[in-house]
């Protein structure tokens, strides 16, 4: 298939890689990654899907340079923040800001699947292009957050992350519907939850079902038309020097 421009990383989740003791926990992780670093216009270092089975662990760890967000999709399970356990399900969003430590614990009997966003710091961002003029300092720890996103439908990442990923949405399209998405100063990640649709522009067609994941360049417009009930989960990634809210 020949993707519509302005749409890259485009994939689903079938054939995901299986990774053993990911952050040195016993076990294996099913996982997918669909766009990165350099793909990507915006800082971010990674738009991935990760999975892990019954009773399975993604290990504890600190992040030190990236800020991240872990948004269940499927199952049940525990998300391990700081050494303390938060029950979670489908549309729950952690944030992680730098100097935390997370982990993610499957507590049920199917597989626990997530969406994972990782973006850089612009500390970590200044020191690897080198623009240190860009470079604000040290900052304090920022504590992290648990949001259900399905119930509050918009998340911003005020106060908990400082780099591009600015906020995350739930968008709910009917059959017959449509919405155009994209931004002139933003790339836009954009998951499909649930339902069957199309993603369209310049003439070219993508197709839409779940547990497809596509990013959005920014200065682009594509239109999305659900041929059933469509569940869309979108993150704003803002460009360097660029502001804003999501459309």
């Amino acid at each position: 298939m020949t993707l519509p421009a302005g749409i890259v990383g485009y994939g689903t989740t079938a054939g995901a890689a299986i990774v053993h003791g990911v952050h040195g926990a016993a076990g294996v992780t099913h996982w997918k990654a669909f766009a990165g670093r350099r793909q990507l216009a915006s800082p971010t270092e990674a738009v991935e899907w990760a999975s892990i089975p019954p009773h399975g662990l993604s290990g504890e760890h600190r992040h030190t340079r990236t800020e991240e967000i872990y948004l269940i999709l499927d199952g049940e399970g525990e998300f391990l923040y700081n050494g303390t356990a938060h029950p979670v399900r489908p549309g729950f969003l952690a944030l992680t800001a730098i100097g935390n430590i997370h982990g993610l614990r499957n507590t049920g009997d199917t597989h626990l699947n997530w969406w994972v966003i990782e973006t850089l710091a612009p500390t970590t961002d200044a020191v690897l292009t080198g623009t240190a003029s860009r470079t604000p300092g040290v900052t304090s720890m920022r504590p992290p957050a648990l949001h259900d996103l399905f119930k509050e439908r918009t998340v911003t990442t005020d106060g908990v992350f400082t780099g591009p990923l600015r906020s995350i949405e739930v968008m709910d399209l009917e059959a017959g519907e449509h919405r155009t998405l994209g931004r002139s100063d933003a790339e836009l990640a954009v998951f499909v939850h649930d339902g069957h649709g199309t993603a369209r522009t310049d003439g070219a067609t993508a197709d839409l079902t779940a547990n497809t994941c596509l990013t959005l360049s920014a200065g682009t417009a594509t239109l999305f038309e659900p041929t059933t009930r469509l569940r869309l989960l979108v993150v704003t990634l803002v460009l360097p020097g660029e502001g804003g809210t999501l459309q």
